[in-house]
């Protein structure tokens, strides 16, 4: 597949605003979009979801698009540059009203977590949701039943939780002294309790 070129971005504007960033990891099904929801709630941050962003791409049906839509039915990972330009794109139409970032999903590889570092801003802390394999299976078949989701097959989900893995635990060691790990089998409501007490430390710093 050809190279997905993106035009570079003025990130000025978010490095100068020092607004809270928070990454948000975690395998598909751990519920990060569920997190988040109730952290928007609570803290009135902005919740930028990686994966919602490449599906609007997708959904646009441009060439672009069709790439990357190539490449997410395969459960590859989406290249840097793409997902960089479409995160700073969003983040800097929202600088001026925003409390701070909930990045959903994202990095998803070590390297992913340098460049936003490194263009867009560094991150405060990072929330990692963890769950074994079968439990994610299990509710992504659930959620497939009603999603419409193209990626919400077993086939596929293997694949991704196999992506995952790979590249995820390089992250959690990389950014260690960052890096809250919470159990995901908790009900939502426990998993935010412990989350909430992390962010409001982060606030009064």
């Amino acid at each position: 597949m050809a190279e997905i070129k993106m035009p570079e971005l003025d990130t000025t504007p978010l490095k100068k605003a020092k607004l809270p960033i928070i990454w948000v990891l975690g395998g598909p099904g751990s519920g990060k979009g569920t997190l988040c929801d109730k952290i928007v709630a609570t803290f009135g941050f902005t919740h930028i979801s990686t994966g919602d962003l490449l599906r609007a791409d997708v959904q646009s049906g441009s060439e672009r698009g069709k790439a990357l839509n190539e490449i997410m039915t395969k459960g590859e990972l989406v290249p840097t540059n793409v997902v960089l330009h479409l995160l700073a794109e969003k983040m800097i139409s929202l600088v001026s009203t925003s409390k701070g970032f909930l990045i959903d999903g994202y990095p998803r590889e070590l390297e992913q977590g340098k460049q936003f570092e490194k263009t867009i801003s560094p991150c405060d802390v990072i929330l990692y949701l963890e769950a074994n394999d079968d439990v994610m299976i299990e509710r992504l078949l659930n959620r497939g039943k009603t999603s419409g989701r193209a990626d919400d097959n077993e086939e596929t989900i293997k694949k991704r939780l196999h992506t995952f893995h790979t590249h995820n635990d390089p992250i959690v060691q990389n950014y260690e002294s960052k890096t809250k790990k919470i159990s995901a089998l908790n009900t939502p409501e426990g998993v935010f309790k412990e989350v909430e007490v992390i962010l409001e430390a982060l606030i009064k710093k």
